[in-house]
């Protein structure tokens, strides 16, 4: 049984310009220890599919179908149920560390309430559990720095302060939102190395939301490309890099930089992502795909292409992947 299964999942909010449609009819699922990538343009549906999971939506946010987490029915689940299960078996590293972390409280004080609600830990025992965590995050002189408020921490360093957040009740799987976004390279790629490290060590699923296809390609096993809040296409993530099945898979992939092309300018896919209020029918990427015509007005299935990948698409495999 997978440890994660989401089935159509539909997520939508109300707002001054009507209903705007975040995730149309979503399914995945999530093996436990496996490691998938979740990729897409901003307003994909990635981030809002992982707080439909952890039952975070914006108060003008409703979702539906089903999110089983380990056999449990966890989609608008009572918040008692919820708050048994996030961080405790569900954890989430956000996209801007500085605005996760409370300003007003040392890191501390923010690390022990953590296992002092969730592990009922005294004190003591918290804040020696939480140095620890520090430590195994590469923080140097944890045991120090723990006193110290965010605002004293650099960028990368608050990063890896949330990440040790997220690992003291060591939790079965890890949901990571653009966990490098506001990070500069060398950074980028210490915190992916130290994931990788942390993972293999706890034995965690993750769920990594990216738009970097750089990290995807060197951390995970799996990739689903979202677009418009739907799947374009999900494949082992060699097999996507090699040889991408759907015309919005390999327009990102074109758009990447590489040094053994090189090209002088990037190919950048043509056009906007679609306005979700008022969405284009059929497929999404309708509108920017070159090889659309008249049958992509109504929205393909995903079908097999290959050995344990799917596509959305009516164009034949041979004619996008050449």
């Amino acid at each position: 049984m997978p440890l994660l299964e989401i089935d159509d999942l539909n997520v939508s909010f109300d707002t001054g310009d009507g209903e705007v449609h975040a995730v149309n009819g979503l399914s995945l699922t999530l093996d436990r220890g496996e490691t998938l990538g979740i990729v897409g343009e901003s307003g994909s549906g990635k981030s809002q599919t992982a707080f439909a999971t952890l039952g975070l939506l914006a108060k003008n946010g409703r979702a539906s179908g089903s999110i089983r987490f380990d056999g449990e029915e966890i989609l608008n689940a009572p918040a008692r149920t919820l708050n048994r299960i996030r961080a405790e078996r569900i954890a989430i590293i956000f996209q801007d560390p500085m605005t996760s972390l409370n300003p007003y409280m040392r890191i501390s004080d923010q690390m022990a309430e953590v296992l002092m609600l969730h592990k009922g830990l005294g004190k003591r025992a918290a804040l020696a559990e939480a140095v620890r965590m520090l430590d195994a995050v590469r923080i140097p002189g944890a045991k120090d720095r723990i006193r110290l408020y965010p605002h004293e921490f650099s960028g990368g360093m608050r990063q890896r302060v949330m990440i040790a957040m997220s690992l003291l009740c060591q939790p079965d799987l890890l949901i990571a939102d653009e966990p490098t976004t506001a990070l500069d390279v060398t950074v980028q790629a210490q915190i992916m190395r130290l994931l990788q490290e942390l993972q293999a060590e706890f034995g965690m699923a993750t769920m990594l939301i990216t738009h970097d296809l750089g990290v995807v390609a060197g951390f995970c096993e799996r990739v689903t490309v979202m677009y418009g809040g739907k799947v374009m296409e999900r494949a082992p993530v060699h097999p996507i890099f090699a040889q991408p099945t759907h015309p919005y898979t390999r327009g990102l992939l074109q758009a990447v930089p590489r040094v053994d092309r090189g090209q002088e300018t990037m190919q950048a896919i043509p056009g906007n992502p679609p306005n979700m209020a008022r969405p284009p029918s059929g497929c999404p990427f309708r509108p920017r795909c070159a090889f659309a015509d008249e049958d992509c007005a109504v929205m393909p299935p995903l079908a097999p292409a290959g050995e344990a990948r799917e596509r959305a698409c009516h164009r034949p495999v041979k004619e996008v992947a050449a």
